[in-house]
């Protein structure tokens, strides 16, 4: 079932993505092209106020043309690892912090074509402060009931699927599906 790689053809490498046409081998011995994104992975963090309440983001993607709520998320900086990440990105998407940061699920988001993975984590204990935006991010925090969140899931004003990935995660911890 394995394909192998003949000849790689590097596009195009961007700040965020890179592109290539890989030729492979298939199992039959014959031939294929497949095209890749290569991207460096990212985190998502569901994180939980003490009364329960789940930290969203609201923002506007150019992809998809449209706001989406989404939990806090960011991309792997080098030599980063995925909990280092979650912590920066919380702090800097909402202003809370937190120590207690616990790892749910790692996951590819489209593994026909992209090797982005996202590790998912949840933080709870979380210590408010301000929020620290990158000068091109322009983002809504909106709290709401880990419950209601899952609801917005179910009626589809949830569409993001490493927020609906985190949040169903979260739901089945102990604690927060009772």
């Amino acid at each position: 079932m394995e394909e192998f790689v003949i000849k790689t053809e590097n596009l195009y490498e961007g700040k965020i993505v890179n592109l290539k046409i890989e030729t492979v081998e298939l199992p039959n011995k014959k031939y294929s092209k497949r095209e890749i994104v290569e991207h460096p992975g990212g985190v998502g963090v569901v994180p939980i106020t003490e009364d329960g309440k789940v930290v969203l983001v609201k923002q506007f993607r150019i992809a998809t043309g449209k706001t989406l709520i989404e939990i806090p998320a960011g991309k792997l900086e080098p030599n980063e690892e995925p909990k280092e990440t979650a912590i920066r990105e919380l702090k800097e998407e909402t202003g809370y912090s937190t120590e207690n940061i616990k790892f749910l699920k790692e996951f590819y988001v489209s593994p026909g074509y992209c090797t982005e993975k996202i590790n998912v984590f949840l933080a709870t204990d979380l210590v408010a402060g301000d929020q620290n935006l990158d000068e091109n991010e322009f983002l809504e925090v909106l709290e709401l009931p880990l419950e209601q969140a899952y609801e917005k899931i179910e009626t589809g004003e949830i569409t993001d699927a490493k927020t609906i990935i985190g949040i169903t995660f979260a739901m089945l911890e102990k604690g927060f599906n009772e």
